[in-house]
């Protein structure tokens, strides 16, 4: 895991070798560095005991975005203003976590547009901006390539091109399990008791893209693209005040593993299908395989967290209907997923957009 903080630009040093592909691209660049950290901006930044590894800064622009064949109107945006993954950046899906903290912050300001300029010779960061839904609408002055995403054409197809928004035509949702032990792990944000600052810090480190290891015992009814709330299933008694719905995320892969000890593919395959996006080694792995007799593996890409203190307890879903039976067998309507958001504390219209 790489670690994150939201630094500010007079506490990074200009000089870092870092920043010399920057200077080179762009003749204003320290010139435009200086001037925020004088402002006392701040970026997302990881760093090694050599340096900088990892930078994102993002700003809200009301302003024309001016391109070679024609002019985007003025609209509240966010931009993208600088992203960059260093060489020795070695996330497990590099990017990918500084990503989706970049887009949280697009959802929660409402803005209509993010968007990003990048040359095309940057092929790794132009890859992982199209994964997540950035289009290519045209090059600037300068020779860069403009990517753009709106609300108003989200591509609901693919989890990931319309993270982190839920696809609005969804009929049923459903509900993991995870052992206290486990989720924190694999979830370390979900509990986080601070600032949301603290909360993107974590989460950039992390990534969005989990893999949860399961033993159900009977088969789960998920279905890809899929919403699932994640529960956290705690250690401490009375579990009605804390076990609880800590987070919300997409359905991008299922695969049963064994059922009822008969498997579908060897030892082998399910360890490096889990690869290193799961909590767990190879040997725990293997030991899996080897002593349950149902397995199932879920990918998933991470939609948004409640946050502790906003977390949904077992006894106020038991409370109001939503918590019936085993979290394995349960099915919520899409109405009932909605009202789930909202009893977190989560603006539903702005997570489920374009609602009927």
């Amino acid at each position: 895991m790489e670690r994150f903080a939201w630094t500010r630009f007079a506490d990074c040093v200009l000089e870092d070798p870092f920043f010399d592909s920057l200077k080179g691209a762009y003749e204003e660049f320290p010139q435009w560095f200086r001037k925020k950290a004088n402002a006392g901006e701040e970026a997302l930044v990881s760093r090694d005991d050599d340096g900088i590894i990892a930078f994102v800064y993002l700003k809200l622009e009301n302003e024309s975005i001016v391109l070679r064949d024609k002019i985007v109107p003025a609209t509240k945006r966010l931009k993208i203003g600088t992203f960059k993954m260093g060489e020795r950046y070695q996330g497990q899906r590099a990017g990918e976590g500084a990503m989706g903290v970049a887009l949280w912050r697009w959802q929660e300001t409402k803005c209509d547009e993010v968007y990003a300029t990048m040359f095309k010779e940057q092929q790794r960061l132009i890859s992982l901006f199209e994964r997540f839904g950035f289009q290519k609408i045209g090059d600037n002055e300068r020779g860069e390539q403009v990517y753009l995403r709106s609300r108003r054409n989200i591509d609901y197809s693919d989890p990931y091109r319309s993270f982190p928004f839920i696809r609005p035509d969804f009929t049923k949702a459903g509900i993991i399990p995870i052992e206290q032990g486990y989720h924190d792990r694999l979830f370390p944000y979900s509990e986080l008791q601070g600032t949301p600052h603290e909360l993107e810090q974590e989460a950039a480190g992390n990534g969005m893209t989990k893999v949860f290891v399961g033993f159900p015992y009977q088969r789960p009814s998920y279905a890809l693209r899929e919403p699932v709330f994640i529960y956290r299933k705690s250690d401490e008694t009375p579990k009605w005040y804390h076990s609880c719905v800590t987070s919300f995320a997409t359905l991008t892969g299922i695969q049963i593993i064994k059922d009822n000890g008969v498997p579908t593919v060897d030892s082998a395959t399910f360890v490096r299908k889990a690869g290193n996006k799961t909590i767990f080694d190879e040997k725990t792995l293997t030991e899996f395989y080897e002593t349950k007799p149902n397995i199932v593996m879920l990918e998933m890409v991470y939609n948004g967290v409640f946050g502790k203190g906003h977390n949904v307890p077992y006894g106020t879903l038991k409370e109001a209907g939503l918590f019936e039976g085993h979290p394995y067998g349960i099915e919520y309507s899409r109405s009932e997923f909605l009202q789930i958001l909202e009893m977190g504390g989560r603006d539903a219209k702005n997570i489920v957009i374009d609602q009927a």
